[in-house]
């Protein structure tokens, strides 16, 4: 059930570390996969932390923590330490900001609920609502917590929008500064697809043998220029073991050849076949079939993906910059030890 814990706004991620100085909160946790036990009647409205005049409960925490378990039950068990510190820290952030969305009088109407419930359920694999709800009911939640948490997650995306997402924006003198600074790195990524012949020396005197390879691999390359189909020959004279692929080396990604190797097959372009190249193992033959560059459709995927990055870096400064902020206008009173 992805939707049901608490946490920022701007996308899934995994609970950040608390930061502000934290003890141990008395509270039993579930173990992965299994509904929390209820909490004791004298401490069901425990306050753990007051978020301007807005507590945060033991309860509260414990629901977040049951579900956060379930959904990350094939993980490695977290201590229940390491978990109240985080998600009361991220139910601190959380709360501060549907607290500035209620400022600002962002209203979520009930359709918009049932619209984003109807659409995550269509992502799960449940029958319909009443299977949703019988699995609801074995984690000790309700469909109404369900449905209370994903207004208070609009309300967050709504707000964050409106005070972070809208104020960024990316130059394309930034994506180009971007890429210049970062060309030898981003090339490293791209991809390229070549065939291969391989002609070994045979046994005897060494320069005779290598002279011998050396047309041997001149005479293939001839048959190519002259329409040879690549895959045959190197099923009948490739000693490499792309032969039986008919010498078909697949997609690679720069850097997974030798150097020397690598350079000789990327200076082709796509469709044609090299000067035999020797190396300490004999001679080669490469064909270029196709390669990714930072030119043309490559280029404008790289700058895409460039433009994505450089827009997550700003978007998170300005998300931190401003929940420091209203941080630091908050009063916020952490009981940890579940003390008035």
């Amino acid at each position: 059930m992805p939707f049901i814990g608490e946490g920022p706004a701007q996308g899934p991620e995994p609970p950040k570390p608390a930061s502000a100085a934290t003890s141990t909160v008395p509270m039993r946790l579930a173990a992965a996969g299994r509904p929390a036990s209820p909490p004791d009647a004298g401490v069901i409205d425990r306050v753990l932390a007051v978020v301007n005049n807005d507590a945060i409960t033991l309860t509260e925490l414990q629901e977040a923590i049951a579900v956060y378990q379930y959904e990350n039950r094939e993980r490695a068990p977290e201590t229940s330490i390491e978990l109240a510190q985080q998600f009361l820290t991220r139910m601190i952030d959380s709360r501060l900001q549907i607290q500035e969305a209620e400022r600002e009088k962002i209203v979520i109407e009930d359709a918009e609920v049932e619209e984003e419930l109807a659409e995550r359920l269509k992502k799960m694999n449940v029958k319909g609502r009443d299977e949703f709800e019988a699995l609801l009911k074995a984690q000790g939640l309700s469909m109404e917590s369900v449905k209370r948490r994903i207004g208070d997650e609009l309300r967050r995306g709504r707000i964050v929008g409106r005070r972070v997402r809208l104020r960024v924006s990316v130059m394309e003198s930034e994506v180009t500064q971007y890429l210049e600074a970062n060309r030898a790195k981003l090339e490293t990524g791209l991809t390229y697809h070549a065939r291969h012949i391989l002609v070994l020396p045979d046994a005897g005197v060494a320069d005779a043998t290598w002279e011998n390879a050396r047309i041997r691999a001149e005479l293939l390359r001839a048959q190519l220029l002259n329409g040879a189909d690549f895959a045959e020959l190197a099923q009948q004279n490739s000693r490499d073991a792309s032969a039986r692929d008919g010498g078909d080396l697949g997609t690679l990604k720069r850097g997974e050849l030798a150097q020397d190797i690598e350079t000789q097959i990327l200076s082709l372009a796509a469709g044609e076949v090299s000067l035999p190249f020797r190396s300490a193992v004999g001679y080669h033959i490469f064909r270029l079939e196709s390669k990714d560059s930072l030119e043309g459709e490559g280029l404008t995927r790289v700058k895409a993906q460039i433009r994505e990055i450089l827009f997550r870096e700003k978007f998170d400064a300005r998300l931190d910059a401003w929940l420091k902020e209203i941080k630091q206008r908050a009063i916020i009173d952490v009981r940890l030890d579940g003390q008035p």
